[in-house]
């Protein structure tokens, strides 16, 4: 007697990941179509998570409470495998849940910023454990054992991660994220109430239709190398890789969404991100104080830095207190000149002083590595405002005495008089 079972039709992945997005879209106000694009694709990432060596940070940020970001985890938390939600735990505790059994683990992080925020002291070993764990083969060292009868043991600290918190994170956490900048819904935004009770399980049929196509996908998935749009290289080109072999996978319509979504969210985190306070420093004297001159005393270079009205320089600490000639140089000092010797201010020859300043020769290698590409400006534009140093000319002693209004435009301008 012939078996004539029919085999079951294959999963219609495009088709699956489209009803994952419309259940996100249900309950959760993103704030660009991107932004369900990429949640989407990493749900469904956590199912294959054993087919990447790494793995893509998910990121609900908000600068202000009630945008939607615990909301967005608990939808994330009904759609993907062995979730497991915390507010606050401890190392130990989080490496025991990667190494249990039953398959790694997909945590959820609520308020992430009690972990990296001003308030978060004594969360360093949970911060080593987010850092580490975007890479397969990511272990730590830790002591096993009651008392004195101890032994060392590795555990790994490899599993998809999923955060929502306030304000921002650190550039380790950042640059291995997908970022979604939450905020409170508008008057026009509607989103249907979210009661677990029901609408757990609709989320959980999700799941397991997830699963159910990942396992026929496992093995394209990890042998794919997923083709990169124009530009995307290095770190951002490592958190997405994973995202866009799951949309090439699943087919339709959602490789070309993947990657739309993928360049718009790599711009919109490069524009939000705030600059280190080096490379911030090293722009503002690039494109604000020497705008082309080959040298300037320290004196000028404050003037110039404590009166931009859009920088941090004015009141740089906690206290209010303004940016010192020794606080520039101990900044400086981070980068090295051309010859791989920090950057220090030196004498310069003006009038019959020598006051101690910087040569552009010296920041230039710095410029080049660090700053973004310099704005289109005239050369009116980049001289107008700054304090100039020419060839032939002297430095004032003191700004205080050749400080004087550009007649045109109003801006201080300090000029260097011999």
């Amino acid at each position: 007697m012939s078996d004539t079972t029919t085999p079951a039709p294959p999963i219609d992945g495009a088709a699956l990941l489209d009803e994952v997005e419309a259940f996100h879209r249900r309950f959760n106000i993103f704030p660009t179509e991107a932004a369900y694009v990429a949640v989407t694709l990493w749900d469904a990432h956590a199912h294959l998570i054993d087919a990447f060596d790494g793995t893509a940070r998910l990121a609900f940020l908000s600068p202000e409470p009630g945008s939607g970001k615990s909301r967005a985890l608990e939808i994330v938390e009904t759609l993907t495998p062995r979730a497991a939600t915390t507010v606050n735990a401890s190392a130990n505790a989080l490496f025991r849940l990667v190494e249990a059994e039953g398959g790694t683990p997909t945590l959820l992080f609520d308020e992430i910023d009690t972990v990296f925020g001003p308030k978060a002291g004594g969360n360093e070993e949970v911060r080593g454990f987010l850092n580490s764990g975007y890479r397969r083969g990511a272990k730590s060292l830790r002591c096993v054992g009651d008392g004195s009868n101890q032994s060392t043991e590795w555990f790994s600290s490899f599993c998809a991660v999923a955060m929502a918190g306030l304000g921002s994170l650190p550039d380790t956490i950042l640059t291995r994220s997908v970022i979604i900048r939450m905020r409170k819904k508008a008057p026009n935004e509607k989103a249907e109430p979210y009661r677990r009770r029901v609408h757990e399980k609709q989320g959980h049929a999700l799941r397991d239709r997830l699963a159910e196509w990942a396992a026929t996908v496992h093995d394209q998935v990890a042998e794919a190398w997923p083709e990169m749009p124009e530009g995307v290289t290095d770190r951002p080109a490592d958190v997405w890789e994973p995202l866009l072999a799951v949309a090439d996978a699943a087919g339709g319509h959602w490789p070309e969404r993947a990657r739309a979504a993928c360049v718009e969210l790599i711009k919109a985190a490069q524009d939000g991100d705030e600059a280190s306070l080096g490379v911030r420093l090293l722009t503002d004297l690039r494109d604000r104080v020497f705008c082309g001159a080959d040298r300037m005393p320290t004196a000028a270079i404050l003037e110039v830095l404590l009166g931009l009205d859009d920088a941090p320089w004015a009141d740089l600490n906690d206290d209010g207190k303004p940016l010192t000639a020794r606080g520039l140089s101990k900044l400086l000092s981070q980068y090295v000149r051309p010859d791989n010797t920090p950057i220090r201010p030196r004498g310069m020859r003006v009038g019959s002083g020598t006051p101690k300043g910087y040569y552009a020769e010296d920041l230039v290698d710095a410029w080049a590595r660090y700053c973004p590409p310099p704005p289109e400006k005239s050369a009116t534009a980049a001289t107008a405002a700054t304090p100039q140093v020419n060839g032939g000319e002297s430095v004032a002693e003191t700004a205080e005495e050749n400080r004087h209004v550009h007649p045109q435009n109003g801006t201080r301008q300090l000029r260097i008089a011999g």
